[in-house]
Parts: structure tokens; C-alpha cells; sequence
């Protein structure tokens, strides 16, 4: 209680920097809602269908090496507290271009998954509306995501919070309604009965061979966007030193429980060669038990699902904005705070963004197309800002090693699991090539950092 009127009285001081408003249990949750994309819920049975059982192998093998990421973005955050995000500490350790390029590209990839969300709460929407106007839906959902960003950073927290608990509940009912059917032997709709057997019995844990295996990482990778939002937060967080810790070491666990857990219920009542691509296995799991109001139940998880992930990218986009700000490199507009110590002007030019994106998306035909490009160059620049947290890290243990020796929060087998790590998203980039509608969205993904490089270039002889 001391350390928190000492941390209010000191934010009531210097009304220019950001409050450590959030606590544990918000970003417990935070952490939780970034870790659980819309893509279980609604993209895990085209992952079945691709990869059959050894899609529990994947998205095993996607969380192992994100945890070091993580852990490697923890230690980095906590020898410095003056680090906001990790823009910042990219831009200490590997120079002034790494913070623009990292912060930048952070800001462009929430902007776009923010367009998706949008657009897939406003598409969710007409199930229950389906004569309200789709644009006016969309207007809708932006205006009540800053409306719950421009008051508190708190009631942000308090937002992500409720979100991640409906996700989390959801999820814990299909695992038990899951487990209940295979206890009772439940008839499944390939002809046969619930039964753990079902993962390994239609040919075995590689159905699909090594290609199938293979393109589950395709799809698998992107439900990971967003499980560095707990970085996005740190300079925010109240007693960082004891919640940052807290929730990057429980990622393993979460991944075991939410994805694991989850897919391997789902493949032991329906075997994962009756599994339907194009449809929830959420959905289909609820409808078996004769529950009617089904397609509604998780018509909502999913609506709440793409809302907290397009509330949590308006929030990162105006914290990254007011990093860039600090470190010089974006407007100086975007370093003001409101009354409340929130960033209104980068909270205002992202909510912009995303209507001209709504719009874009309108006026462009083969939406889906659009979409699905869209969305994949966003997840190819996420391993990018993944990588450069790396690189960050590596170039700390070699500027400061004190600092690493007296680190509370090391990350275990630093220096060769950035290695691994490194060489695993390079795996996943080939992996990208294999596929028309990936490639496609690779050979588009240089047109930005062109872009970038352009604006560096520029900045760079106005300054000289």
C-alpha cells in the first residue's frame, strides 16, 4: 500500500510520464489475452485438417520458442526501468535505426490486425443484427475503443481483464464438456464413439506426413501475435520486478492448458479427420450435446475475442507512438499526455488509421483476399519485431554484462536460445514460401521496410 501512494504521489508530480497504473491481475490477464488469438477459436479446424494430430506438436514447438523471446524481453525490461517498450531498448542497444524501425513496424502491424478485428466484430455483429448497417458497426466499435482508452490506463487494464476471463471460460467449458463426452463414450459424427484413442487411431500422430506437419505452422504462428503485449505494458505496470516475472514464466502453462489441452479434446470427440475446415470446432463441440443456443455462445466468445485483441492493439499503437516521440523519431505530438496521463494524440491517429482501413477494405473487391495478404504480412512483421528483441539482447550481454550478472530475472541459455530462436523464424519464413497466398503476402512485406528506409533516409539528412 506504501509503494502505491508512493507511486501515485510521484505520478502526480511528473504529469509528462506514463503511470504504473496496471497491477498483477491485469496483466496476468493481459498476458493471458495475448496469448489466445481468435485464430483457436475459429482457425483451429483448418489447422486440423492440415496437420491432423501433430498440430499439438506445433503449437507446442511455436509457444517453446516464444517463451524465450519472452524471457529474453523480460530480463531486458527489468535492467532498465526507464525502457517504455521494447522500441526503446532496441533503439539503446542497437542504435537509433532499430528504434524507428521496431517501433514503427510494431505500430503498422496492430493498425492492420486492428482493421481485422474491426471488420471480423463488425461481420460477428450481424448474426444478431443482420439489418444494422455493417460500415455503421465498425464506426461503432472504433469510437467505443477510444472512448475505453482515453479515460484511464487502469480501465483499460480493467477491460482486458473481463475479456480474457470470457476467453479463458470458454475455453475451460469445451475442455470439460470435452473430457464428459469421452468419459461417457459419447457418439461422435464420424460413426464411431468419444475416446482419447481418437487422436492416434486415423493414421497415427503425422496423418498428413511431413508436408502436413509442416503447413500447420503456416496458420499456427499468427494465433501467437500479440504474446509480447505484456512488454507493450511494462511502463505501466505497478512492481514490474514481481509481475512481469510472473506472467512470462507462466506462457508455458498457458499454452499447454489453451492450446494443447484444447485441440486434443476436440481430436478425441471428433477425430481430426472429421473435423470441418471451415467452421468452429467450438461451435461443432456445443452443437453435439444438443445445445441450441451454440452458434450464439461462441458467436460472442469470438466477437470478444477480436475486441479485446483490436483494444489491446489501440492501446500498443499509442504507447509505441509516444515512444517513437520520446526517442525523436515521430512527431513530438504524439509525446503529449492528457490530464490522465494517456497519450491522446497517437490514441486519436491510430483510431484514424483504422477507419481509412475500414474504408480501404470496402472499396477494394475479393475482400477476403485482401484479408488474408493483409493479415500474413502483419504476423511476417510480428517475427520481425520478435527478432529484434533478440538481436537486442545478445547486443546487452555483450555492452552490459554487469548488468546480466546481477539480473534477478536471467534468461536461461540466453546467448544459444537467441540462436535458436532466430533460426526457428527463419524456418517459418521458408515454410511461408510453400504456399500461393503466403508467398504472395512475403513478396509484398519489402515494400514497408522500403518505406521505412526512405523515411530513415530522409530524417537523416534533415538532421545532418
Amino acid at each position: 500500500m506504501v509503494d502505491q501512494t508512493k507511486d501515485t504521489l510521484q505520478s502526480a508530480e511528473n504529469p509528462d510520464k506514463l503511470r504504473r497504473s496496471l497491477h498483477n491481475r491485469h496483466i496476468q490477464l493481459i498476458a493471458i489475452g495475448g496469448a489466445i488469438g481468435t485464430g483457436l477459436f475459429m482457425g483451429s479446424g483448418k489447422t486440423i485438417s492440415l496437420a491432423g494430430p501433430s498440430i499439438i506438436f506445433v503449437y507446442m514447438i511455436i509457444g517453446f520458442m516464444l517463451f524465450f523471446v519472452m524471457r529474453a524481453m523480460g530480463e531486458l525490461l527489468l535492467s532498465n526501468l526507464e525502457y517504455k517498450s521494447f522500441s526503446d531498448f532496441a533503439a539503446d542497444l542497437l542504435g537509433p535505426w532499430a528504434g524507428y524501425f521496431t517501433g514503427w513496424t510494431y505500430w503498422f502491424c496492430w493498425v492492420v490486425t486492428g482493421i481485422a478485428d474491426i471488420v471480423a466484430i463488425s461481420s460477428y455483429f450481424q448474426l444478431w443484427f443482420p439489418d444494422f448497417s455493417i460500415w455503421m458497426s465498425a464506426l461503432l466499435c472504433v469510437v467505443v475503443f477510444l472512448a475505453l482508452n482515453i479515460l484511464t490506463v487502469k480501465l483499460f487494464g480493467e477491460m482486458e481483464f473481463w475479456f480474457a476471463i470470457i476467453k479463458i471460460v470458454a475455453i475451460v467449458a469445451l475442455i470439460v464438456t470435452g473430457v464428459v463426452l469421452v468419459a461417457l463414450h459419447y457418439p461422435s459424427p464420424g460413426g464411431g464413439h468419444a475416446a482419447l484413442s481418437n487422436i492416434w487411431s486415423y493414421g497415427g500422430m503425422f496423418p498428413q506426413g511431413v508436408s502436413g506437419f509442416f503447413a500447420g505452422f503456416q496458420i499456427a504462428v499468427f494465433a501467437f501475435v500479440g504474446i509480447e503485449l505484456v512488454g507493450t505494458a511494462a511502463a505501466e505496470t505497478h512492481d514490474p520486478h514481481k509481475v512481469l516475472p510472473r506472467a512470462i514464466n507462466a506462457i508455458p502453462l498457458r499454452v499447454i492448458m489453451f492450446y494443447v489441452l484444447a485441440l486434443m479434446v476436440i481430436m478425441a470427440v471428433t477425430p481430426w479427420n472429421s473435423v470441418v475446415a471451415d467452421r468452429s470446432p467450438f461451435v461443432a463441440m456445443f452443437m453435439m450435446i444438443g445445445l441450441p443456443a451454440a452458434a450464439s455462445i461462441v458467436n460472442f466468445v469470438v466477437l470478444t475475442s477480436a475486441a479485446s485483441s483490436a483494444n489491446s492493439g489501440i492501446f500498443s499503437t499509442s504507447r509505441m507512438l509516444y515512444g517513437l516521440s520520446e526517442q525523436g523519431v515521430a512527431h513530438r505530438t504524439f509525446g503529449r499526455l492528457s490530464a490522465r496521463a494517456v497519450p491522446t494524440s497517437g490514441l486519436f491517429f491510430s483510431c484514424f488509421c483504422l477507419l481509412v482501413g475500414v474504408a480501404l477494405i470496402y472499396l477494394i473487391p475479393n475482400v477476403m483476399t485482401v484479408f488474408t495478404m493483409v493479415t500474413t504480412v502483419s504476423a511476417i512483421l510480428f517475427m520481425f519485431v520478435w527478432t529484434i528483441i533478440l538481436c537486442s539482447y545478445l547486443a546487452y550481454r555483450k555492452k552490459h554484462p554487469q548488468r546480466h550478472q546481477n539480473s534477478s530475472f536471467k534468461m536461461p541459455l540466453g546467448k544459444l536460445m537467441c540462436w535458436v530462436c532466430m533460426a526457428f523464424f527463419a524456418f517459418v519464413i521458408v515454410l511461408l514460401t510453400l504456399q500461393e497466398d503466403t508467398r504472395n503476402a512475403l513478396m509484398v512485406t519489402p515494400l514497408w521496410f522500403i518505406l521505412l528506409g526512405c523515411g530513415w533516409w530522409i530524417r537523416s539528412r534533415k538532421a545532418a
